[in-house]
């Protein structure tokens, strides 16, 4: 099929909407680090029993409550980053219908729907849990920073798909991998941020840290922790269906199910990885911060996966798309 150029023309300038749209929401969110309340907890006040008997801490308490100009900036994030997502969505609707095809058959489309898949799942984290809105600033400023390098480096003219891309199965491998890699980054932006703010709670808890630092306002470690982990959660089943499928795929298009061809070794590194974040995350002696090094470590996987893997390296897979 001839690309339309109109179609393409419009998926182009809907890109630079996009990363404008990201742009003033990360303004948005900063805005709500530097005027939010910190998180760090109020302790209550001691209660004594009857007789003059101390009684024992009954909980951390609350934090102080957010002010009101800090939630009108994340309401503000929120809003500009749903705008986003919709010419996000845009992009992708656009590109596909100009050459009558899934809009990822190549590096740009396959990085630019995964930034997609990634803002999403931050977009309903900061809608269900109003906390963590003061993630924004770490989701989307990587987001912003990712749309700019793809447009740069990776953009490609819309086309048809190449032969070995023309299968039913790109709907659905590709897919699931596209999901599970967005989801899995918000995972470990999530633990990036969770290491950043233990390590501050242990200076502030000695005295080595201001208590009015950003950091201070950055949701608590559980919250993040949490986040980290239910994020991973919910990508790990979608990435394992990932791998599946592409054996499947392999085996359709190549005869073979596996062969530890560099894409393949990588996809299942990056799996056991993640598995073993999740199993770390519920091990003592490993929860907390040896686990979120991990899960961050499956982040350095997945890129290096997506980028080296698919632009230096050759194997069966050395068909990204790259601009020539």
């Amino acid at each position: 099929m001839t690309p339309d150029p109109t179609l393409s023309a419009l998926s182009d300038h809907l890109f630079s909407i996009s990363v404008a749209l990201y742009s003033v929401a990360v303004l948005a969110f900063c805005a709500q680090l530097a005027f939010g309340r910190r998180t760090t907890a109020v302790p209550q006040p001691e209660l004594v029993a009857a007789g003059g008997a101390a009684l024992p801490p009954q909980g951390p308490g609350e934090a102080a409550p957010e002010p009101a100009s800090s939630r009108r900036w994340g309401r503000l994030g929120v809003l500009v980053t749903g705008l986003g997502v919709l010419t996000h969505i845009g992009v992708l609707l656009a590109r596909g219908l100009s050459v009558g095809r899934l809009p990822w058959g190549n590096m740009y489309e396959f990085a630019t729907a995964m930034v997609l898949v990634a803002v999403v799942a931050f977009l309903v984290l900061a809608v269900r849990m109003p906390a963590v809105r003061h993630l924004g600033a770490f989701v989307l400023g990587p987001a912003v920073l990712a749309m700019v390098l793809v447009g740069l480096f990776l953009y490609t003219d819309a086309g048809p798909l190449v032969a070995a891309l023309r299968s039913s199965w790109l709907a659905v491998h590709v897919t699931a991998a596209i999901t599970g890699f967005g989801i899995f980054f918000v995972s470990s932006i999530a633990s990036i941020a969770y290491l950043v703010r233990t390590r501050y709670d242990a200076k502030l808890a000695t005295g080595a840290a201001s208590s009015d630092s950003t950091i201070a306002r950055l949701p608590s470690a559980a919250t993040l922790d949490r986040v980290a982990h239910r994020t991973a959660v919910f990508g790990f089943p979608i990435w394992t269906f990932a791998v599946i499928a592409g054996a499947i795929w392999a085996e359709s298009a190549w005869g073979r199910f596996w062969g530890w061809d560099p894409k393949e070794t990588w996809a299942f590194i990056a799996w056991v990885v993640y598995a073993a974040y999740l199993h770390a995350r519920t091990t003592a002696g490993w929860r907390g911060r040896p686990a979120a090094w991990i899960n961050v470590t499956g982040l350095v996987v997945m890129v290096f996966n997506l980028l080296y893997v698919n632009m230096v390296s050759t194997g069966l897979h050395s068909y990204a798309g790259l601009p020539k």
